[in-house]
């Protein structure tokens, strides 16, 4: 069993006023609700890796990324451990499609205030440390 953490990049992405989530399926979490995102590769940046996350999950193109907050998220059922790394970006341009259906079942546009249940392990660690700062820059959208 192999113990060591892994890096995973979380992508909150922006859409008139509301962000983007999809329900997983077939991997830790199933059936939880979490933002596009998957595993940094080796040598790419945190950023290249948002864009590419949220291509090759949504089909959505995504501009002004901004590193947010970081997680440490131990899944022990699953005796899996994450470091994740949170940006927010803006939605750029394309039409969501489900390009992986093997993994989410669907995705769909929630205000921040409004967000589905469960969510996924790091959304949950990421709102509990974080909830006030998150709550300042959605009331503040407009300057983001």
């Amino acid at each position: 069993m192999n113990t060591q953490p892994k890096v995973g990049v979380g992508v909150i992405i922006v859409k008139d006023s509301k962000v983007l989530l999809g329900q997983r399926k077939n991997a830790h979490g199933q059936g939880s609700w979490s933002f596009p995102g998957g595993h940094l590769e080796y040598q790419e940046t945190i950023e290249d890796c948002a864009k590419r996350e949220v291509l090759e999950e949504t089909d959505l193109e995504i501009k002004d990324i901004r590193k947010l907050a970081f997680t440490n998220d131990v899944f022990l059922k699953e005796a899996k451990h994450y470091v994740t790394l949170f940006v927010i970006a803006k939605y750029a341009s394309g039409t969501l499609k489900i390009k992986e259906p093997h993994k989410c079942v669907r995705w769909d546009w929630f205000n921040w205030d409004q967000l589905p249940n469960p969510l996924f392990l790091p959304i949950q660690n990421l709102l509990k440390e974080h909830k006030d700062s998150l709550q300042n820059i959605f009331l503040k959208q407009k300057s983001f």
